[in-house]
């Protein structure tokens, strides 16, 4: 590999292939829908008078749907493949979104909330189906560089997360003479319309099984994929991380998906002053993805998702206490910055614990652990809100992710074998820390 090899150059653009490359943009399209969403749908419900211990239960059930399901396509896809589970979501978006257009009973948005997390910005991932999703995006592109490619990902859909929110400030007003819930319909026919071209997108690819990884002639042959104790590594990895990340994934639900209905309640803001902030968190995030990318390959994916957190717990804990909306939104985008521009490293950090043939398992739970312990965050947030408590949320959630700063290297370090903690072949295809097989080494 190029030292200067870059995704986002026309030539490593190209270098990708179809498949990365058409995965990578129908994320962006969605992550455009997921922007919207993100700022307007608990405002939505608000303006249909739900409180917020309600919305709190409503993003909950979000949550666990997502996480009982992640886990389910995760497993079956590593058997059956990952492009049937990008269909079937892009078809039961479109089919909920339409109903949620023309039928907005209450348990048709429980239900099209539940299935496709509407309002808990999800960065464009394709919900419970997202561990198919990274596992086909990580079979497409060769191992030396997840880190820099899942980065780029991950700040496209900021990218698109940001244009979304822009969105957002003007989808309201869009209808003439609209008021209520009606002035929001647009927001639903964007996320219709993003739905429908990534359908047409992923129809028109084709999966192919997955090749092995080439290896270089002083690494051995590969354990086979029923060794009993190369599996028995790669679980108790994915133990590791399943734990940690639940650490963190709480403290992240006890705020994120109701900040907007948050800075309603204190500051009397609405989706034009809303929309604005979070467009600027993401196209920002979205160029600290990219260096994130870039240095995780000279100090490692572990210290490059870590050291950016430690300044997000401080910038957390201080927003509730900020006499303005000015002042808090400058620290939530400044915290958002260091604290999600990581994201791209978490992926590639994740799908590097296993080999090919298990990568949608280990999709799949990272997702879980990320999406079960967040699912309950909402409810126990919305609980504190409707308490009249609006900083005890971010107090626990700051506490929380201190935590995760704490334990993340220290359970997770030996399992970077990535930039500056990369170790000679030999050591680490024999070492008593070796958690993938020698043909997924160094992803």
């Amino acid at each position: 590999m190029s030292e200067r090899w870059v995704p986002y150059s026309r030539k490593g653009w190209q270098s990708l292939g179809r498949v990365a490359r058409q995965l990578i943009m129908a994320r962006f399209l969605r992550a455009v829908a997921q922007g919207a969403l993100a700022v307007d749908f608990t405002l939505y419900l608000k303006v249909r008078g739900w409180s917020a211990p309600d919305v709190g239960l409503l993003l909950m059930a979000g949550g666990l749907t997502g996480a009982f399901l992640s886990l389910l396509v995760g497993i079956v896809s590593d058997r059956v493949g990952r492009r049937l589970f990008l269909l079937i979501y892009e078809t039961g978006l479109i089919i909920g979104t339409g109903l949620i257009i023309l039928f907005p009973t209450a348990w048709i948005l429980v239900l099209s909330a539940a299935l496709f997390g509407f309002g808990r910005g999800a960065n464009g991932s394709s919900g419970p189906f997202a561990p198919a999703e990274q596992a086909w995006l990580a079979q497409s592109v060769p191992s030396e560089r997840r880190g820099n490619v899942f980065s780029f990902n991950a700040g496209l859909q900021f990218w698109g997360m940001g244009v979304g929110s822009l969105l957002a400030a003007v989808l309201p007003h869009l209808i003439p003479g609209a008021r209520g819930p009606s002035a929001y319909l647009p927001l639903f026919f964007l996320n219709l319309l993003m739905a429908i071209i990534n359908l047409l997108q992923i129809l028109s690819l084709e999966e192919t099984p997955p090749v092995p990884e080439k290896r270089s002639a002083v690494q051995p042959r590969p354990a086979s994929a029923s060794d009993p104790s190369v599996v028995k590594r790669e679980n108790r990895a994915l133990t590791l991380l399943v734990i940690v990340n639940m650490v963190n994934s709480l403290g992240v639900g006890l705020v994120a998906p109701l900040l907007p209905y948050w800075f309603n309640l204190k500051f009397g803001v609405g989706p034009t002053a809303i929309g604005p902030v979070y467009a600027l968190t993401f196209f920002l995030t979205g160029i600290s993805s990219l260096v994130i990318g870039r240095v995780s390959e000279q100090i490692g994916l572990v210290r490059s998702i870590v050291l950016p957190r430690i300044l997000g717990v401080m910038l957390l804990v201080a927003i509730p206490f900020m006499p303005s909306f000015a002042l808090a939104a400058t620290l939530y985008v400044a915290r958002s910055i260091v604290n999600r521009s990581s994201m791209g490293a978490r992926q590639a950090f994740s799908v590097g614990l296993v080999r090919d043939q298990r990568r949608g398992f280990a999709s799949s739970l990272n997702a879980v652990s990320w999406s079960l312990a967040a699912a309950f965050g909402p409810a126990v947030g919305g609980w504190l809100i409707g308490m009249g408590s609006l900083v005890w949320p971010f107090v626990a959630a700051a506490a929380l992710q201190l935590g995760y700063v704490i334990l993340f290297p220290t359970v997770m370090g030996r399992y970077d074998t990535t930039g500056a903690n990369r170790r000679p072949a030999a050591e680490t295809a024999t070492g008593p820390s070796r958690v993938e097989s020698p043909a997924s080494r160094r992803q």
